[in-house]
């Protein structure tokens, strides 16, 4: 070979490849964790899609009260990311509003595997045969109790309504010990979610297929009735989270109900919330002698309920539809190890495995680190059954309104506290459980 003809050659793979470059795809992400520690995560998985696929990936965080407003301008302006990391109260709304493809979204879904996600994940997108947006992380409410005390007194898990009240017959001994620590701060989210947990538990809500529905008397009366037993093994006051924390920590409270972020605090890796039960904020012997429960039941119930916060992928109407396709999928992947590493002890597994490895996703989700100002894995600080209680959770996940298209309409009598605060002049001696279910069914008729 002349020079002259590799200086030509040269000249032409380089001019190739410049044009190459400038035409390379890129998508578009929108991701509500914002924090700068979790984006930095986002980015180095984002780039490491653009070495495998050359895809370029634009991460934009967006604020999470900010996400409804800026996706229905964009859409407005035809101007939608490829991508969008959204809670579930989005899912069905923008799908029926077009926003989100849904047929690319259960095309990954089946590319993935139907049968490798969580059910639960799976049946709170469901929309029009297929599903809205692709399912990437969730947790579920736990109901956490003092494993060693229950043993030691021959009880049965808190795994359901039955069981929670022997355990209170059993344990509570206050000051010294309270059976429970329930939320009853009208005013506080925490209350809300509480609430519903507990509604769902025994099969009871205010909406149905058709919207809203009158509450049950029998089963809403046996909802009030638990609720007014746990309230009087618990403090007097008004209490949400805090107390009931603090009172678990400091070896005072048989049982509570929390989300999943307690786990890292609960074994001294947080030194804003340490564990008060003996002098070592770092002990971890508080999380051994704990157990937990994502699943309970009433009595009109015996299936249980558990109730779930979820987490979607969606790709839009305006996408470069291939393109987002794949960075999905490689997130739900060869990077979902990575997108769980966000934050693990929020963000458990919707998709547990691969088909030729059914567990491998949730055997690396607890092997990730957690924690703050000291850090370990799941498996290191909880048990295995544990670790499997907690991710079985969502598979039975639900949520008022979801399975029949009426979470908005849920979220608007969440909002209002009807509920919250029937509930506690019930507890407060104001009405009787009769009258509280019909004054409940008098002003929710008013939220449509």
């Amino acid at each position: 070979m002349t020079t002259g003809t590799r200086a030509l050659l040269l000249a032409a793979a380089s001019t190739l490849a410049l044009s190459a470059g400038a035409g390379a795809e890129t998508i578009r992400f929108w991701t509500t964790e914002e924090q700068p520690e979790r984006l930095a995560v986002q980015e180095a998985m984002a780039a490491d899609f653009t070495e495998e696929t050359g895809i370029d990936v634009e991460v934009i965080p967006v604020t999470e009260s900010d996400l409804g407003t800026r996706a229905t301008a964009a859409f407005a302006a035809g101007d939608l990311p490829d991508v969008i990391y959204h809670t579930l109260q989005y899912a069905l709304p923008w799908a029926e509003a077009g926003i989100l493809d849904t047929d690319a979204a259960t095309d990954v879904i089946e590319n993935l595997g139907a049968e490798t996600f969580a059910s639960g994940a799976l049946e709170m997108a469901s929309f029009a045969g297929g599903y809205a947006s692709v399912p990437v992380d969730g947790w579920t409410q736990m109901l956490v109790y003092r494993a060693d005390l229950f043993a030691e007194a021959g009880l049965e898990p808190p795994n359901s309504y039955e069981n929670v009240l022997a355990a209170i017959e059993a344990l509570h001994n206050p000051p010294e010990m309270y059976g429970f620590v329930a939320a009853t701060k009208v005013d506080e989210n925490f209350m809300s979610q509480v609430l519903e947990h507990v509604f769902l538990a025994n099969g009871v809500s205010p909406v149905g297929p058709d919207g809203l529905q009158e509450l049950d008397v029998e089963a809403t009366t046996e909802v009030l009735e638990f609720y007014r037993a746990i309230t009087e093994a618990s403090p007097e006051g008004e209490l949400y989270w805090q107390q009931s924390r603090e009172l678990y920590f400091a070896g005072r409270a048989a049982m509570i109900i929390w989300s999943p972020f307690i786990l890292d605090e609960l074994a001294g890796l947080r030194d804003s919330a340490p564990p008060t039960i003996n002098d070592d904020p770092t002990t971890r012997d508080l999380a051994a002698a704990t157990g937990i429960v994502t699943t309970f039941s009433g009595p009109s119930n015996p299936d249980g309920a558990a109730w779930g916060d979820m987490r979607y992928f969606g790709i839009t109407a305006d996408a470069d539809t291939d393109a987002a396709m794949q960075f999905v999928e490689y997130s739900m992947n060869e990077g979902y190890t990575a997108t769980l590493s966000i934050a693990p002890e929020g963000k458990f597994p919707v998709r547990r495995g691969a088909a030729e490895d059914p567990d491998m996703f949730t055997e690396a989700w607890a092997s990730l680190d957690v924690g703050v100002d000291r850090r370990a894995p799941l498996s290191d600080l909880y048990a295995q059954e544990m670790i499997d209680e907690i991710v079985g959770g969502l598979d039975v996940a639900q949520r008022w309104g979801v399975e029949d298209g009426q979470l908005a309409l849920a979220s608007r009598i969440i909002n209002s506290q009807i509920i919250n605060r029937l509930v506690r002049e019930y507890m407060d001696g104001v009405r009787d459980a009769e009258a509280t279910v019909a004054l409940m069914n008098e002003e929710l008729a008013s939220i449509e």
